[in-house]
């Protein structure tokens, strides 16, 4: 038994990918499915549909690698952080759709609690702002909203888990409820310093903390799948949020490494090692990844909006027809022109934390046309990125040179995204020749732990560089577009 099977459960679709002894990719299969918007700023998922596409793919992707449940050691689990289900203790069935991290129905009440003055207590013991963002304020909406489900949770009947707990619940049939470090610590009701869950929080959010998941490491075992899933059992060895999962699988195992993940969002963690860095510029302090029951921390910029912006020129605008049409449209721009997308569709996240405001374009003339909105579309990637790194390296208090950012995700394929990426943040950009870093970590993490794979040093070694890009913008212009960025996005926060 020498491969690994890595569950990569996403925002809008789910994978399953079988990594052989090498780590090397044998077998993939991904499956979409629907995303439900029930009012303006309201984002959910139907369970079902999360745990019908995890266990499809997970079959499809065994059967690919033409192997049998026997060849498979382990189970490696990552997945979409803060989106939150409450479901049956008893039946297993969710009492509510899923709500989705993207979703922002919660904002009222985030701002009453910082109103209150609860806004430092929440951040000095979970390291996260008080924001819609995270899972603790989706928990107790469902609580408030769904008919009976308050006496039923006091009761013990009922059960919340982020999505990771949803699919061990349902692989292990029942057996096990369970969380690991990373995915607690985007709660909003977990202690990133006692490695516990806050009852003072959970009683701020009348959240009975009985229906919260044991946590464990990242690498811990977390439960056997049942028998007749895949035709034996098979042990789940690794769990981690995947933006976590990412870091893991891009090695950034010592302190100051950074890597960026482009998705759905974008999310940049720096590590700070055994020291949880309080942010000053409005990020968040969070756990990078746990082992032997030791935290190492990192300080993270999360960005609402980067691969979906090409989504919204897909589905939206409908001048593309898929995301590889980007890069060569946004090559015919006009270079005169200075068009400029704030792409805060669901709001910004950071460093700006403004659930209300919505996106903007500035700098349209006569001429702009489908060329130059693909091109502000990438830019803005590149523009929100160095907000983060900037943030990073005021609250790191690093003198050293910007360092290498080594980058994953879907829209790394974009040779110009990336070589503009590189430009307006003045640094390297490091791709790796294995993009699937998020899927890489879960399937290291099981695989360390299964005796499979080799230890963090060895791992770190394998690591592969496919392509740096390097900057070619000359400081000025480099400057003076990001000045132009810095007073698009102070107009958008004033409207």
């Amino acid at each position: 038994m020498t491969h690994i099977l890595a569950i990569d459960q996403g925002t809008t679709s789910s994978r399953a990918i079988v990594f052989d002894a090498d780590m090397t990719i044998i077998a993939t299969a991904q499956e979409e499915f629907p995303q439900h918007f029930p009012n303006s700023g309201w984002v959910e998922h139907d369970p079902a549909d999360l745990w019908s596409t995890t266990a499809g793919t997970c079959r499809a992707a065994i059967e690919k690698a033409g192997l049998g449940p026997q060849d498979i050691a382990a189970i490696g689990i990552t997945n979409q952080r803060e989106t939150t289900v409450v479901w049956d203790r008893t039946t297993g069935q969710p009492i509510h759709n899923a709500i989705v991290w993207q979703d922002r129905r919660t904002a009222d009440f985030c701002r009453n609690l910082r109103d209150q003055g609860h806004g430092d207590m929440i951040t000095a013991r979970t390291g996260l702002l008080v924001d819609p963002y995270f899972s603790a304020t989706k928990l107790k909406w469902i609580l408030d909203h769904v008919e009976g489900s308050r006496a039923r949770a006091a009761r013990g009947d009922l059960l919340f888990g982020t999505v990771d707990s949803f699919l061990i619940w349902k692989l292990t049939g029942g057996a096990v409820h369970a969380t690991d470090a990373t995915n607690a610590a985007r709660t909003m009701l977990y202690d990133i310093h006692k490695g516990r869950w806050s009852r003072t929080i959970c009683d701020l959010f009348d959240i009975p903390i009985e229906m919260l998941p044991r946590v464990h490491d990242c690498a811990a075992d977390f439960g056997t799948t049942r028998p007749d899933l895949f035709g034996r059992p098979i042990p789940i060895l690794g769990v981690a949020g995947d933006q976590q999962a990412a870091t893991v699988g891009q090695a950034c195992f010592q302190p100051g490494m950074m890597k960026s993940t482009y998705g759905t969002g974008c999310f940049a963690l720096l590590n700070t090692g055994d020291t949880a860095v309080t942010s000053h510029n409005r990020l968040l302090t969070t756990i990078a990844y746990q082992f032997d029951g030791k935290p190492t921390y990192a300080l993270e910029g999360s960005i609402f909006v980067a691969g979906a912006v090409v989504q919204w020129l897909r589905d939206g605008l409908k001048i593309i027809r898929n995301a590889s049409e980007t890069q060569p449209l946004a090559d015919m721009a006009d270079p005169h022109q200075n068009v400029i997308l704030v792409p805060a569709f669901v709001g910004l996240g950071a460093p700006y934390w403004n659930a209300e405001c919505r996106g903007a374009i500035y700098g349209l003339t006569r001429n702009s046309g489908p060329a130059e909105l693909a091109k502000a579309a990438l830019e803005s990637v590149g523009f929100q990125t160095r907000d983060l790194l900037e943030a990073m390296q005021a609250d790191w208090q690093t003198t050293d040179a910007q360092p290498t950012l080594r980058v994953d995700g879907g829209m790394t394929a974009s040779d110009w995204a990336m070589q503009f990426l590189s430009d307006i943040i003045g640094a390297p950009v490091d791709r790796p020749r294995v993009r699937e870093t998020t899927a890489l970590g879960a399937a290291w993490l099981a695989g360390q732990r299964a005796g499979v794979y080799p230890d963090q040093a060895g791992f770190a070694a394998n690591w592969a560089l496919e392509r740096t890009f390097t900057p070619q913008m000359k400081a000025e212009i480099r400057d003076t577009r990001y000045a132009g960025w810095k007073r698009a996005v102070q107009a958008t926060l004033s409207v």
